[in-house]
């Protein structure tokens, strides 16, 4: 599967998961980017790259919504 990956991962001792380094490497991800955490409980949790929906979050929630989801 070129350009896909899959395989479990663990949550650490923080609860912080670890990206490894054939995905890191896959997406040029480094220490310190940001990624956008989705959840849903019927379909699960997606990680990716913020900018993808940058637009589509300004439209949902208009220009009053900082980074974190939280109202200003």
């Amino acid at each position: 599967m070129d350009g896909q990956w899959i395989n479990t991962v663990r949550l650490g001792p923080k609860s912080q998961i670890v990206i490894p380094k054939e995905v890191r490497e896959m997406f040029g991800l480094s220490p310190g980017d940001t990624l956008l955490l989705m959840a849903d409980r019927e379909r699960g949790i997606a990680l990716v790259d913020p900018a993808a929906y940058a637009d589509v979050v300004d439209k949902v929630l208009g220009d009053d919504h900082q980074a974190d989801g939280r109202p200003e």
